[in-house]
Formats: C-alpha cells, sequence, structure tokens
C-alpha cells in the first residue's frame, strides 16, 4: 500500500472506532437522514453528533448535502466495501499465516 492509501486506510478505521458512529453509519446506509434527526437519537448534544458525522464525512465514509436549511447525510457503499476490501486483505494474510503453520506441523 502506499502512503496515501496508508493515510485513507487510518482515516477510515478511526472513524469506524466509535460506537456511535458505527451507529450513525447504519442509519444513513439505509437511508438518508438531515443531522438534526440523527441528533435526537443519541443522548448527546447537537454539536456532539456534528462532529460525529465530520469525521464520517472527512474519512469519505458519508456524504452531506444541503436541502433547504437542513444537511442530509447518506452513507457512501464504495466507502464501506473499501473497508471490506482491506478486511479481507488482512484475513488472507492470517489465513496464510495459519496455512504454513499447519504445514510446518504436517511435515513434522
Amino acid at each position: 500500500m502506499t502512503e496515501k492509501d496508508e493515510d485513507r486506510a487510518d482515516a477510515l478505521f478511526h472513524a469506524l472506532s466509535d460506537r456511535t458512529r458505527r451507529d450513525i453509519m447504519r442509519r444513513v446506509l439505509a437511508g438518508e437522514h438531515s443531522v438534526s434527526t440523527l441528533a435526537e437519537k443519541y443522548e448527546m448534544s447537537f454539536a456532539a453528533v456534528q462532529k460525529h458525522v465530520a469525521v464520517l464525512e472527512k474519512a469519505g465514509l458519508i456524504t452531506k448535502r444541503r436541502s433547504g436549511r437542513e444537511q442530509l447525510a447518506s452513507g457512501d457503499v464504495v466507502a464501506v466495501r473499501s473497508v471490506a476490501s482491506m478486511l479481507t486483505e488482512l484475513e488472507q494474510v492470517w489465513r496464510g499465516r495459519i496455512a504454513r503453520i499447519d504445514e510446518l506441523i504436517a511435515s513434522e
């Protein structure tokens, strides 16, 4: 992976490391929501939810658009797939190591 790819991976996994942000992702992947509607679901200030949304947006996991006075957020499926792809790659490395251990044990 290039330095840019590594920076992107850091941003994606940082954004998804928080429980509230993962829940926001589930909601916006299911359908577009206004930030104010999202904020109603959490026991925190509107500003705190806005910050969570900003982290997700900066990582490229969600996009926002204006509709009148509201900011509407929607999930980016392509970005979520890139996270899944990274995890699959890590799983393949892990499975390769397990296969080599199995081969070593079998050869003894």
